[in-house]
C-alpha cells in the first residue's frame, strides 16, 4: 500500500502521465484518419443511351417445310420399289409401283365398251339427222357413251394408283416395303420432307405480342451442334392467341441448304425485337443483395452513394437499366466490392460510354 506521502507524490504526477499517453497516441489517430480519408481506386462511366435489342428465349420444335407419310390409296401387292432409305427424290418421281394385272383388264373391258358405245352413238347421229329414229332415242344412246367414257377415265384412274409417287421434292426416310409385300391404305412405305427450309414454332407472351412483327431476325441453337447458331426471321405470327397460357404461336424459317437441321430437333429459341434506345451497362456493375439491384453513384464531392435500379433485359455481360438513374450521371462499373456509401473514389481508368451494337442476323429462309 501506498503511504500519505507516496500518494501525494502520484497524485501530483497523474496529469503529466496522462498527457504523455494522449500525446504519444495523437500523431497515429492523423494518421490513421488520412488513410480513411484517401480516394479508392475504381473504373467509372457516364451512363448515356446506346441501341439495344430486346430478346425472347423459347423452345421449340423443328418442322419441315413440307412433310408427309407415304401410304397407297389401294391394298395390293408390291411390284417393284424405285427408291432407296435416305435418298432425294424429285416431285412425281415413282417410288412404289404395285401389282395391277385386274386393273389392266377392267380398263381393256372399258375401252372395248366405250368404242362400242360411241359407234352405236355415231351412227343412230345419222339415223337421227334423216329422222329415221325418234331424238329421244339418240339421248338415250349418248348417255350410254358417256357413261362407257367415265368408266374408262376410272380405269386409267385405278391403274394410276397402284404407282406411288413423290406429291412435292425432298428427302425420303427409312424404306418400309419390300417386292412381294401386301400393303394396304393403312401401310407406310416411307416418310418424305422438304427440308430446304425448316420452320420452328414457339410460344410468345401476349404482353409482349406488341413488338413481334414479320421479319424479326431470330436465333436457334440445337444440342446437336453446341456452340453454332443457327440464323433465321420470323415468317407467320398465329391469328389466335391461346386463352389457356395466353401466349401466341409464332413461326420462324431458318435456310437448311447443308440438310444439318431435321424435323423432330429440339431448339433453343431467340427473338430479337426492334432496336430501341435503352441506358445499358456493363452487368459487373450492378450488385446483387438478395432481390434488391443498386449501383454505386458518384457524386459531386467525389464520394458514392448506393442508387436503387430496376434491371431489364441481361445479355452478353450487359445489363439494361430500367429505372434508378438517368442518362449523363456516372457510375462505377469496376470496383464495387471495396466501397460502401459515403467513401470518396478516384477514378483509375475512366472509360467513354459504349454504344451498344444490335445484334445482326441474316435475313435467310
Amino acid at each position: 500500500m501506498l503511504s500519505r506521502s507516496g500518494f501525494r507524490c502520484f497524485a501530483a504526477c497523474l496529469p503529466f502521465l496522462l498527457l504523455a499517453a494522449c500525446g504519444g497516441k495523437e500523431p497515429q489517430a492523423k494518421a490513421n484518419g488520412s488513410a480513411a480519408e484517401r480516394p479508392i481506386p475504381v473504373t467509372t462511366r457516364v451512363v448515356q443511351p446506346s441501341a439495344w435489342n430486346d430478346t425472347l428465349q423459347a423452345l421449340g420444335t423443328a418442322k419441315a417445310r413440307e412433310s408427309v407419310t407415304l401410304t397407297a390409296k389401294v391394298s395390293e401387292i408390291v411390284q417393284d420399289v424405285h427408291f432407296e432409305s435416305g435418298q432425294q427424290v424429285q416431285a412425281g418421281q415413282v417410288l412404289v409401283t404395285l401389282k395391277g394385272d385386274a386393273a389392266q383388264a377392267a380398263l381393256v373391258q372399258a375401252e372395248a365398251t366405250y368404242a362400242e358405245a360411241e359407234r352405236l352413238y355415231r351412227r343412230q347421229k345419222e339415223l337421227a339427222d334423216q329422222q329415221l329414229i325418234a331424238r329421244s332415242q339418240l339421248d338415250t344412246q349418248l348417255a350410254l357413251r358417256d357413261a362407257a367414257a367415265a368408266r374408262v377415265r376410272q380405269a386409267r384412274a385405278d391403274i394410276a394408283d397402284r404407282s406411288v409417287r413423290a406429291p412435292f421434292a425432298g428427302v425420303l426416310g427409312i424404306r418400309q416395303v419390300s417386292p412381294g409385300s401386301l400393303i394396304t391404305a393403312n401401310s407406310t412405305i416411307a416418310t418424305l420432307d422438304d427440308v430446304s427450309r425448316m420452320y420452328v414454332d414457339f410460344q410468345v407472351p401476349e404482353a409482349a405480342l406488341a413488338s413481334v412483327a414479320l421479319g424479326n431476325a431470330v436465333t436457334a441453337t440445337a444440342t446437336a451442334y453446341r456452340g453454332e447458331t443457327f440464323q433465321g426471321r420470323v415468317e407467320t405470327i398465329d391469328a389466335r392467341i391461346d386463352p389457356a397460357t395466353r401466349a401466341v404461336t409464332v413461326r420462324a424459317v431458318f435456310a437448311n441448304d447443308d440438310r444439318r437441321l431435321r424435323p423432330g430437333m429440339l431448339m433453343d429459341v431467340r427473338l430479337f425485337r426492334p432496336e430501341r434506345q435503352a441506358l445499358v451497362i456493363p452487368e459487373i456493375a450492378v450488385v446483387q443483395v438478395g432481390r434488391d439491384s443498386f449501383v454505386y453513384r458518384v457524386k459531386a464531392d467525389g464520394s458514392v452513394e448506393q442508387a436503387p435500379v430496376t434491371v431489364g433485359v441481361r445479355r452478353d455481360g450487359q445489363a439494361e437499366i430500367a429505372e434508378g438513374i438517368a442518362a449523363g450521371e456516372r457510375i462505377v462499373i469496376d470496383g464495387t466490392g471495396k466501397l460502401r456509401p459515403g467513401v470518396k473514389v478516384a477514378d483509375a481508368a475512366p472509360t467513354a460510354p459504349a454504344k451498344q451494337a444490335a445484334p445482326a442476323a441474316d435475313d435467310q429462309g
